[in-house]
């Protein structure tokens, strides 16, 4: 089982701004493997720049909720799969996120209960870029040139934009002083070396 300490220092962690983590998370991916970091940088802002003007939408069809541990040794605070539309909430991990904002005394970037209103917000995202046609919109945003002969110009998919997206927007529509990707980082750093094994 995983267990998590708070960090000695929580203020260093708040320090880094989301556009760095959001940069980090790119990086980290094999995909990116070698890009240049501004590149990687200015993709995270632009995707966060997405995330955050995406309007809040009322949805017709609301996604199954299902409640479950295990998100801790998964490194999840929920997941979107599409079939069915479901959103898994992993609630150890849940209550994990809270107890770090108490213990880093992230109360007023984290409004109590916010942390889960901001899963569910980020996986509506997910959801949305995986059925509608905000995913292209994203592309444009990111303007990722794969092939350009003339004036045609494809684009690329950006590997870990969606995420960057969907945290923007969460922190948008929940009203949070921090994007969720400041507790993926609290998150990690906390997990103690049992998580390792």
């Amino acid at each position: 089982m995983t267990t998590l300490a708070p960090t000695a220092d929580g203020a260093a962690l708040a320090a880094v701004d989301d556009v760095e983590y959001g940069a980090r998370l790119l990086a980290g991916l094999s995909l990116h493997e070698g890009r240049d970091p501004d590149l990687l940088r200015h993709w995270a802002a632009a995707a966060f720049a997405f995330g955050a003007a995406l309007p809040a939408r009322a949805q017709a069809a609301t996604p199954r909720i299902v409640e479950s541990d295990g998100g801790l040794e998964r490194g999840l605070l929920a997941r979107y799969t599409s079939r069915p539309p479901t959103v898994e909430l992993y609630t150890d991990t849940l209550d994990a996120a809270e107890r770090l904002v108490d213990a880093h005394g992230w109360r007023d970037l984290f409004p109590r209960g916010s942390v889960r209103a901001a899963a569910l917000a980020h996986e509506a995202v997910h959801e949305r870029l995986h059925h509608g046609p905000e995913r292209a919109a994203l592309k444009r945003a990111l303007g990722h040139p794969v092939l350009s002969v003339g004036r045609l110009r494809v684009l690329a998919h950006v590997a870990g934009a969606e995420e960057l997206a969907a945290h923007a927007h969460a922190r948008a529509v929940c009203g949070l002083g921090r994007s969720p990707l400041l507790l993926s980082a609290a998150l990690a750093a906390s997990a103690s070396p049992a998580r390792e094994k």
